[in-house]
């Protein structure tokens, strides 16, 4: 077959390259991988018998993702709401307004987003290799450690497509084909260029999906291999298990490439599936991003409206209600929210009005259409209880969806949904300061000075001990080291990987705060960035033998006794 043209649409000032074949009556769009590139697929015979055999059923729709393949080049990040709107500008230029999004691996991410965001331009939502974070965590097991993550980044750096990116592990039924492999590389080559699968592959390592997996509800299909080395089984059923009636099929084999192997019982089985899903599902409900504040001082609800409409008008939101004192405003997507909460919270400011801003996410009929239970309201009342004046907070799901964003998230406090019975993470938004862009200079000697290296590493982390997300590619930014220089200088000082040192730090302070029995052994787990008590209780028991409960309660004890001496 003649591949199909290519064409090109704008999804908002990016070009995407986009293709359009098949005789079907219902709408495709695949969302691959990684990196891709659309013309380069129609060289491997492989996954084009599985197109073709897809055209047959359905009109397919593929298209590269911005900064891969034929779609433009991007200097910055991109985030999994940018490319989840690729999507959408996609779809608008070949007419779709509705279709079965197919997503493979990291766009499975996309399209899970998409889900959640869009139900209503989704017949189904089908998936093949997908995961929903790429950092380790005790809630997810499965993911690379930050170890595996610095050897990739590394790999890429130094030897993006070449024999040492043992790229066997994504196709071991094809590891001895030689014309497979060579096209394999070829496709990863002209899919990205190191840079870009660089600052891609970092991107997707901040991406956590986790809290959006509950607002899914559109008809759900979790394919996986049971041996896939790239994604574990284990990640799909998570996954399956966190989808209201997502179906999980389990098919054997190891390829994490779903057009290899037994390709013709994937083909099946999304075929069946999409038969029995396709008129009945009519969404109720998709997810919105709330912006909420209070206003501190006083001020009159003209002033108010002034600025509020102001954000809607740059950013597309809708205001759900306004006064003189608070206010409540909807967006279909985070970052647009992030960005005009922000932008109000400077221009109220700089009018001399302080303010308290919050952000969460809700499930609404549309954005225009949001109703607020008591629970709700109360809800939204106890996170302005916990921020600042003149800041902005965000929720924990908002800010693993914006990675790439040009903010900074600071951890600042845990709340408690009565609603869901969940502990929420909030975090400070700063923007981040335009600095220029100078090149880093080689280490010199004096930098390396083991005094000096470990003293200010020492003082970096302290800064920084209670914001989770900073690991070590905040700290070689802080340093002005490359993190490959990092990991080598800190294993030598200290016997200790980065990761290591950053937990070993934060449970020294941890253990400190615990003395002071200001704090519960909860309240300083989430303090200093552990996920959960029970993590906090392990991390603790394993650096100084004995577990927090323990530790505190013969620190109160000895306490009582020196009290009781000195009386």
């Amino acid at each position: 077959m003649t591949p199909p043209i290519t064409k090109y649409t704008k999804s908002q000032d990016i070009n995407i390259a986009y293709q359009v074949f098949g005789s079907g009556s219902i709408d495709l769009v695949y969302i691959p991988g990684w990196v891709s590139n659309i013309d380069w697929m129609w060289s491997c015979p492989d996954l084009v018998e599985f197109l073709l055999e897809l055209g047959k059923t359905f009109r397919v729709i593929l298209f590269d993702k911005r900064g891969t393949g034929l779609s433009d080049r991007v200097v910055e990040l991109s985030t999994l709401e940018e490319r989840m709107e690729d999507i959408t500008a996609v779809m608008d230029a070949v007419g779709s307004k509705k279709a079965v999004l197919f997503g493979h691996s990291e766009g499975g991410s996309v399209s899970a987003l998409f889900s959640a965001t869009y139900p209503n331009r989704v017949i189904s939502l089908i998936t093949f290799g997908i995961f929903a974070q790429r950092k380790q965590s005790e809630n997810y097991p499965w993911a690379p450690s930050d170890e595996e993550r610095q050897k990739l980044y590394h790999m890429i750096e130094n030897n993006w497509c070449s024999g040492k990116m043992d790229l066997e592990i994504l196709a071991p039924s094809k590891a001895k084909d030689i014309e497979f492999m060579t096209w394999l590389i070829s496709y990863f080559r002209y899919g990205a260029s190191p840079r870009a699968a660089l600052k891609l592959t970092k991107m997707n390592t901040e991406v956590n999906i986790i809290a959006i997996l509950k607002y899914i509800k559109v008809p759900t299909l979790i394919m996986q291999r049971t041996h896939d080395v790239d994604v574990k089984i284990a990640e799909g059923k998570f996954i399956a298990e966190h989808i209201k009636n997502a179906k999980f099929v389990e098919f054997t084999g190891s390829d994490h490439l779903f057009w290899l192997g037994n390709k013709e019982e994937v083909l099946l089985e999304m075929k069946n599936f999409i038969s029995k899903n396709q008129s009945d599902f009519k969404p109720k409900k998709s997810l919105i991003t709330l912006v909420f504040g209070q206003f501190l001082s006083s001020i009159q609800k003209n002033t108010t409206d002034k600025f509020l409409h102001e954000i809607v008008r740059n950013y597309g939101g809708s205001i759900v209600c306004s006064g003189e004192e608070s206010f409540i405003v909807a967006f279909e997507v985070s970052g647009k929210a992030v960005k005009g909460a922000v932008a109000l919270q400077e221009n109220l400011k700089s009018s001399n009005i302080q303010s308290r801003i919050g952000l969460c996410m809700k499930e609404a009929l549309r954005k225009e259409e949001v109703s607020l239970c008591k629970e709700d309201k109360d809800y939204l009342k106890l996170i302005l209880s916990k921020v600042g004046i003149n800041q902005v907070l965000v929720s924990q799901g908002i800010k693993y969806l914006l990675s790439g964003i040009a903010f900074e998230f600071i951890k600042e406090t845990s709340i408690f949904n009565t609603n869901t019975q969940d502990i929420c993470t909030f975090y400070k938004v700063e923007r981040i300061s335009q600095k220029p862009n100078l090149k880093k200079e080689k280490l010199s000697l004096h930098k390396l000075n083991s005094d000096s290296f470990v003293g200010d590493i020492f003082k970096i982390i302290h800064q920084h001990i209670e914001d989770d997300s900073f690991g070590i590619e905040k700290l070689s930014k802080s340093m002005g080291v490359s993190q490959r220089q990092l990991q080598r200088k800190i294993k030598e000082l200290t016997k200790k990987s980065p990761t290591q040192l950053i937990t070993s730090i934060r449970l020294k302070k941890a253990k400190e705060t615990l003395i002071s029995n200001d704090y519960t052994i909860a309240e300083v787990a989430f303090k200093f960035g552990f996920s959960t008590p029970s993590y906090f209780t392990r991390c603790f028991k394993k650096e100084f033998g004995v577990n927090p409960t323990t530790f505190q309660n013969k620190k109160n004890s000895e306490m009582v006794n020196l009290q009781f001496l000195m009386s």
